[in-house]
C-alpha cells in the first residue's frame, strides 16, 4: 500500500503540453492522491485508488490517460465510466482543461438524457477519450456505434456508487469488449467486498494506493442538535435562521422527504429547490444551474448529492437526517469546509435509531461531536431570498453563440447593468445567465423581441 506524498508536477516525467495546461490552470503541487498515484499510472501499471469527492482524483486519472493517448490515431483509446451523468460532464470538464495544450484532442461525454443519433456521429467521428454512464456506453457498443479495440486505458470513476446503482452487469459487459492488454484504473471512496471483487476481475495486480483525505479541525465546526421528528423541519429553520448563511446544502434520506422540505422551506421565505434521483435529467439540471449561479439559496438532496456534482464550495451543511451509513455522513460534511476556507455541518438527530446510527458515525470518526442546545425559533427565512434569476437561453455552442454574445445584448439591448448580471454558463445547446431580479421580466422581453448574431432565440425564465 502506498501512502500520501506531496511534490510538485514538474517532477514527473508528463508531456510538455500538461505541464504547460498544468501551469496555466495554477495547479504546482499535487495531492496526496495526485503524488502517490500518478507515479505508478505514468508507467502504466494497473492502480486502485482510494479518495474521496475533492481529492484531485480526478486530475490524476485525467493526466494519466492523456498521455497515453495518441493523437495521430482517431480510434477510442480511453474510456472512463462514472455513475452519474452530472459525474461524467464534470469529469469531461476537468479533462477538457488539462488538454487544453494537446493539439486536436476529442473529448466526449455519452451519457442518458441525450439523443443517442447526435452521440453515435459524435463517436464515429473519432473521440480519443471518451466519458460516459455504463447504461449509454453499453447501448452503443451493443449498436456497434462505438468501438473499444484500440483501448489503451479504462477508468472506472467512484466504483462504488457504480455497483450501489446497479450497473455491475453493464460495467462487466464493457469490460468484455475492452483488449485484455489494457491499463485499468479504478477509484473509489470506499472499499466494500463488491469492489474488491470487481478489482479482481479486471485488473491486473493492482498497486493499491489509499489517502484518507480528512478535513482539518479548524476549517470544520461539527454540530448536533436533538428533536422529534415532528419538530425536524422547523428545527432546521430555526438553525438557517439562527446561522443566517448565504447559501446551504440540506440532505435527506429519501425524495419524498426533500420534497416535503424544499416547499417548507420556501414557505418560511427561503428559495429552495428539492434535488432526488427520480427527477426528470432537464429538471435536475435546471436545479443545479439556479443553486451553483445564485438564483436559489437552499438545495435540498438525497445522497445524489453527495458526490460526483459540480456545486460551490458550501459555509452550512445541514445533515436532516442521520444515514444509516457513516460514509455517507463524511461525504456529507465533506462538501463544506473545502480549500482552506471555514464550513459548518449540523446534524439533527430524532429519535433512538438515528441516535444510535450516530453513535456508530462517531465511532467512525473517533471522536464524540458536540450536542448543542436547540435555538430560539420565531425567524423567518426572508433573508435567503437571493438577488438572480435565472435566464435559460434555448441556444448554445452548437449555434455559434459566445458568452460575449450574451453579455453584449443584454447589456446593451437590453440595458440591463453589467454589475446584475452574474455567471454564465455556456452549453451545448442552451445558455444559462443569473441575473438580477429586477431586470430578469426585462431581459426576457428583449430576447424574445430581439436577436443574438442576427438569430432569433427561445428563451424562458427559471424558478
Amino acid at each position: 500500500m502506498l501512502g500520501p506524498v506531496t511534490t510538485a508536477f514538474h517532477t514527473l516525467n508528463l508531456q510538455p503540453a500538461l505541464l504547460e495546461a498544468l501551469e496555466q490552470l495554477g495547479y504546482v503541487e499535487m495531492t496526496p492522491i495526485q503524488a502517490s498515484s500518478l507515479p505508478p499510472m505514468l508507467q502504466e501499471k494497473d492502480v486502485i485508488g482510494q479518495a474521496k469527492t475533492g481529492s484531485g482524483k480526478t486530475a490524476a486519472f485525467g493526466l494519466a490517460l492523456l498521455q497515453a493517448v495518441d493523437t495521430a490515431l482517431s480510434s477510442t483509446q480511453a474510456l472512463v465510466l462514472c455513475p452519474t451523468r452530472e459525474l461524467a460532464e464534470q469529469v469531461a470538464v476537468e479533462l477538457r482543461r488539462l488538454a487544453q495544450r494537446q493539439a486536436n484532442t476529442h473529448i466526449i461525454t455519452v451519457c442518458g438524457g441525450r439523443p443517442s443519433r447526435d452521440q453515435a456521429r459524435a463517436l464515429q467521428g473519432g473521440a480519443h477519450v471518451v466519458v460516459g454512464t455504463p447504461g449509454r456506453i453499453g447501448k452503443h457498443l451493443r449498436t456497434e456505434a462505438m468501438s473499444l479495440r484500440a483501448l489503451r486505458v479504462l477508468v472506472l470513476d467512484e466504483a462504488d456508487r457504480m455497483l450501489d446503482m446497479g450497473f455491475i452487469e453493464e460495467v462487466g459487459a464493457i469490460v468484455d469488449r475492452c483488449p485484455r492488454q489494457r491499463q485499468t484504473l479504478l477509484f473509489s471512496a470506499t472499499f466494500p467486498t463488491e469492489v474488491s471483487y470487481l478489482s479482481d476481475r479486471i485488473q491486473h495486480h493492482p498497486q493499491r494506493v489509499t489517502v484518507e483525505t480528512q478535513v482539518a479541525p479548524e476549517q470544520l465546526e461539527e454540530r448536533v442538535y436533538e428533536c422529534t421528528a415532528a419538530q425536524r423541519n422547523q428545527l432546521i429553520v430555526d438553525l438557517l435562521a439562527e446561522v443566517a448563511p448565504t447559501t446551504a446544502l440540506v440532505f435527506c434520506e429519501t425524495r419524498d422527504d426533500c420534497k416535503k422540505l424544499a416547499s417548507f422551506l420556501t414557505g418560511r421565505g427561503a428559495v429552495a429547490l428539492a434535488l432526488h434521483g427520480e427527477m426528470e435529467q432537464r429538471d435536475r439540471d435546471d436545479v443545479l444551474l439556479q443553486f451553483s449561479n445564485g438564483s436559489a439559496s437552499v438545495l435540498v438532496a438525497t445522497n445524489l448529492a453527495a458526490r460526483g456534482l459540480d456545486v460551490p464550495a458550501l459555509p452550512l451543511v445541514i445533515i436532516a437526517e442521520v444515514s444509516p451509513d457513516p460514509e455517507n455522513h463524511l461525504h456529507r460534511i465533506g462538501r463544506t469546509g473545502r480549500a482552506g476556507e471555514t464550513g459548518l455541518a449540523l446534524t439533527v438527530v430524532a429519535g433512538q435509531k438515528e441516535a444510535e446510527r450516530l453513535d456508530s458515525i462517531e465511532a467512525q470518526m473517533g471522536h464524540k461531536i458536540p450536542r448543542f442546545p436547540a435555538p430560539t425559533g420565531g425567524k423567518g427565512l426572508a433573508f435567503l431570498q437571493p438577488p438572480n434569476r435565472t435566464l435559460l437561453i434555448l441556444s448554445g455552442r452548437k449555434d455559434k453563440i459566445r458568452k460575449g454574445d450574451v453579455l453584449g445584448f443584454l447589456v446593451k439591448d437590453a440595458g440591463v447593468p453589467s454589475e446584475l448580471i452574474g455567471r454564465i454558463d455556456l452549453m451545448p445547446n442552451a445558455c444559462a445567465v443569473a441575473i438580477g431580479k429586477e431586470f430578469a421580466e426585462r431581459a426576457v422581453t428583449h430576447l424574445k423581441n430581439g436577436r443574438i448574431k442576427n438569430k432569433r432565440v427561445r428563451v424562458q425564465l427559471l424558478g
